[in-house]
């Protein structure tokens, strides 16, 4: 499998928001060091632990950065956007990275009802999302009524962050797909899969291409990696008793404060979902995913307080997946 990750600009308890900022342009250059393929980012608006609300602003920094990996988006949302803005942004990325641009796509609302009416759109926008897609490909294909500027001569690849139906929308117009969270986690997995790879119809040459993305973290021991891993899944379980979204803390803070029964019933299950452990558990668990979904690539999405730490997994995973391709 190709490999590649995606850094979602996690804020850390005490210290500056900027520095999570400063912190993914550090890892995609490290990522680079690598051999990794590409580095995504991603886009969340008005979430206190992420600080990652435009990609195109934090590609372009990354860009200048870095010589050789692909960067990308992971994803632009968007029914937040207009389709001929999109293409512009990431045409200029093209012009300014030649061919180093992905545009990954998601049609996400938003975390909130405040989020989501500042942003003002509602579920209403999902309802144009196919058109507004089709229409983000004409200005990249330079099949539209109006051309998206600069030209470059190049397309920007587009890739669509699927969850369910999404598998089917990206079979039916012939892109590759990005699939986490949930639809990973089923145990029907393999059948959805093998259905967008059976029903994909080839859009101008192109072929079926799977990327699943999901945590996974490396340390010398099992018990390790489950600290590492700890942060990210304590602040989402704790999302969903305060309904903020917090900075990740630090593994001895969180241990000492009070663990009810509903709050490690929520901790424990989604360290459980993760892949981590020592290099050798990590190897037989990416085998196993690679078995179940045939995967083209594997983007890590791994989040935790310890950015060294956090450096070192990724360069662990590198050795477990292989050297660059």
């Amino acid at each position: 499998m190709r490999l590649s990750l995606l850094d979602r600009s996690r804020t850390r308890a005490g210290r500056p928001e900027a520095e999570a900022l400063t912190g993914t342009i550090e890892r995609a250059v490290h990522a680079e060091g690598l051999g990794y393929d590409r580095v995504w980012v991603a886009e969340h608006h008005a979430v206190p632990g992420i600080a990652s609300g435009s990609p195109p602003v934090l590609l372009a920094a990354i860009g200048a950065r870095t010589r050789t990996i692909r960067i990308g988006s992971g994803g632009v949302m968007l029914p937040h956007h207009q389709p001929l803005v999109v293409a512009e942004q990431f045409r200029m990325l093209d012009a300014l990275h030649p061919g180093r641009v992905d545009l990954g796509i998601g049609r996400s609302l938003g975390f909130t009802a405040p989020v989501r009416r500042a942003l003002r759109h509602g579920a209403e926008a999902l309802d144009t999302f196919e058109s507004d897609l089709a229409e983000l490909r004409a200005y990249l294909a330079d099949t539209a009524a109006i051309t998206a500027r600069p030209v470059t001569g190049r397309r920007v690849p587009v890739h669509l962050l699927a969850t369910g139906r999404g598998l089917e929308v990206a079979a039916r117009l012939g892109l590759p797909v990005v699939v986490g969270g949930p639809v990973l986690d089923s145990a029907e997995i393999g059948d959805v899969l093998s259905a967008y790879r059976r029903d994909f119809r080839p859009h101008e040459g192109s072929t079926p291409s799977v990327t699943v993305s999901l945590d996974v973290t490396v340390a010398e021991t099992d018990a390790e990696a489950r600290d590492l891993a700890l942060p990210e899944a304590w602040a989402m379980a704790r999302s969903r008793q305060t309904g903020e979204f917090a900075p990740l803390e630090p593994v001895d803070a969180i241990r000492a404060q009070p663990w009810t029964s509903q709050l490690r019933g929520r901790v424990e299950p989604s360290l459980d979902r993760a892949v981590l452990g020592s290099p050798v558990t990590v190897r037989r668990a990416l085998e196993r995913l690679a078995e179940r979904t045939g995967a083209d690539e594997l983007m890590i999405s791994t989040s935790t307080y310890d950015r060294d730490a956090l450096f070192a997994s990724d360069a662990a995973v590198r050795e477990i997946v292989g050297g660059a391709s």
